[in-house]
């Protein structure tokens, strides 16, 4: 029939069953998309391998080396993070300290020892600091008067100056300790006896006042006293012992013949020098990692030039010391270097008599891999002047990432810095509060941090603490404000303490004054703003609370207006 359409209508296209089939249809697209998405869901949660912090790709430098979190002290691009911040504390090692009790049952099995303990009516004579006896009290008294820390060794007792004193060195663990790494203190007890014969502690000398049971133990002193093998390790790392006599003297070659077998790498030039500390390191373990792979030694320059950034004079300052700020008797125990200075010393005087041989590269997309088969003598890779190429770590780029890893386990902070941080938790028993406030010119800039000088003033400061610290807590300040009398209306509801307050454990009559200067040659060594920065910084992270700026004390972001979101992201 004319007018009659080319298909029949069927029911399913009646007018009136429009709506009920696009319900359904659209019923079936979404129910498809949910199968498609849980389906795409379960591949990427049964392939995903989480990315290893320490071997992300050079790009995301900035990313790995500072916390992406807004948290101020953990994305402080002024301090460098080291080996001992990416160890995992295992508990497990930690708990086998000394209880009192286990003194008391090494007291009762030590009984058929030789004890000058019964003084026979002399109890003015002097003092046998070798008496178990003696030895026993001085644990049991130090383990009962050090609440906030737990014993792991005692070394045996050693006579003090007066007849009437006994040093004492023991290794310990702050009991809430966050961090994978020993601590050493060595202190002076004053021992009383009584008319009958019966010792007491009369006191206990401040932090490392025991200075005669300060040496390390030899091979052939008798042990003191630990509950286990004392392990000095976990999981097969070294562990840092903070307050042991460090020795970071170089390593020499031992022969002419030693010389002439070892295989060598070193880097010069490039525009490295006089960096941030961050991109200091982030260069120097592209070198270390790339000896470790060619299985030779790294020849490395001692000397550092201090970035502006950490000086007073706001100028870059060379001549500084690379033990100043880490710890080479780790490094050249645990890796194979030389000192630059001896190293060219040596080479001068031996090369063209045994007829050693250099190989010279002076591109860095040169990669390790195919310096493998390198035979000659030394290595030597020669970087420009024109950055970013001339970066160090850009040999640790590309494909050599997946070969090449950092060895950061290698690197530790300098332990002389890490002691002055103990001496000042000591001090405050390791049982204090942490506060980090950030002023000065982010204050001054109201356009980027709106609140932040509202914020930390001190009546706001007192507003937001107290429901964060309790009232007479030992109150430690990680602060840039110059003034440390602006917080000095917190010292009616804490006792606060203050980075100079502790100058002592640095000034002309400190141990560090001492030491640094003997390893710089007699010249005294600046107690520079990186060393400041790093101090305040390792304090302030050994709070049982830590409050920080960005996150607890101020909604302002840390890197200004509008990128909070930024920074978690």
């Amino acid at each position: 029939m004319l007018g009659r359409s080319g298909f029949s209508r069927t029911g399913s296209f009646r007018p009136e069953n429009l709506g009920q089939n696009a319900l359904h249809m659209i019923g079936n697209l979404c129910f498809t998309i949910f199968v498609l998405g849980v389906l795409v869901f379960t591949i990427i949660a049964a392939t995903y391998e989480p990315e290893d912090p320490l071997f992300h790709p050079s790009t995301k430098i900035t990313t790995f080396l500072t916390s992406t979190s807004n948290a101020t002290f953990q994305s402080d691009n002024t301090v460098v993070r080291t080996g001992e911040d990416f160890m995992a504390a295992n508990q497990t090692a930690f708990a086998t300290f000394i209880n009192v009790t286990d003194v008391v049952e090494i007291k009762e099995a030590s009984t058929d020892e030789t004890s000058s303990s019964g003084c026979e009516g002399d109890s003015k004579g002097p003092l046998d600091c070798k008496d178990p006896e003696v030895f026993h009290l001085m644990m049991k008294v130090a383990i009962e008067h050090f609440k906030d820390i737990h014993f792991y060794r005692f070394g045996k007792p050693a006579p003090g100056p007066e007849e009437n004193t006994c040093d004492m060195a023991w290794r310990f663990r702050p009991k809430e300790g966050k961090t994978a790494a020993f601590y050493k203190d060595y202190r002076r007890f004053v021992i009383n006896r009584s008319e009958n014969c019966t010792l007491s502690v009369v006191s206990i000398g401040d932090y490392h006042s025991g200075v005669n049971a300060r040496k390390k133990k030899n091979k052939n002193q008798k042990p003191g006293f630990e509950k286990t093998s004392g392990k000095q390790e976990q999981g097969g790392v070294s562990l840092p012992v903070v307050g042991e006599t460090v020795n970071d003297s170089l390593p020499v070659v031992e022969s002419e013949n030693a010389f002439r077998r070892g295989k060598y790498l070193i880097y010069v030039g490039g525009g490295d020098r006089c960096k941030s500390m961050n991109h200091y390191l982030w260069s120097f373990l592209c070198a270390l990692g790339e000896a470790q792979y060619l299985n030779r030694t790294l020849v490395m320059d001692l000397t550092l030039c201090l970035s502006s950034i950490y000086t007073a004079s706001n100028q870059d300052e060379e001549g500084k010391d690379f033990r100043f700020y880490f710890d080479f008797e780790h490094l050249k125990e645990a890796a194979s270097v030389l000192d630059q200075e001896q190293f060219w010393q040596d080479w001068n005087k031996w090369q063209r008599k045994d007829g050693l041989s250099l190989y010279l590269v002076e591109d860095f997309k040169v990669t390790p891999m195919k310096l493998s088969e390198v035979k000659d003598s030394l290595i030597m890779r020669k970087f420009g002047s024109v950055e970013p190429d001339n970066y160090w770590y850009r040999v640790c780029e590309g494909e050599t990432e997946s070969v090449v890893q950092r060895p950061w386990h290698l690197a530790w902070k300098s332990r002389r810095l890490m002691d002055i941080v103990s001496a000042i938790a000591s001090r405050l028993n390791w049982d204090y509060d942490s506060v980090h406030i950030v002023r000065g010119e982010k204050a001054r800039n109201r356009d980027l941090w709106p609140n932040l000088a509202q914020d930390t003033s001190p009546d706001a400061l007192i507003s937001t603490l107290q429901d964060k610290i309790e009232d007479g807590r030992n109150v430690y300040i990680a602060t840039n404000e110059p003034d440390t009398s602006f917080f000095e209306p917190l010292k009616d509801k804490y006792s606060t303490h203050f980075l100079n307050d502790y100058k002592d454990l640095w000034d002309e009559n400190s141990e560090w004054y001492s030491e640094t200067t003997k390893l710089n040659n007699g010249v005294p060594v600046e107690f520079d703003g990186y060393m400041r920065v790093s101090v305040d910084t390792e304090v302030f992270l050994r709070g049982k609370k830590q409050i920080e700026t960005f996150n607890d004390l101020t909604n302002d972001c840390k890197d200004g207006v509008k990128t909070c979101n930024t920074a978690a992201s």
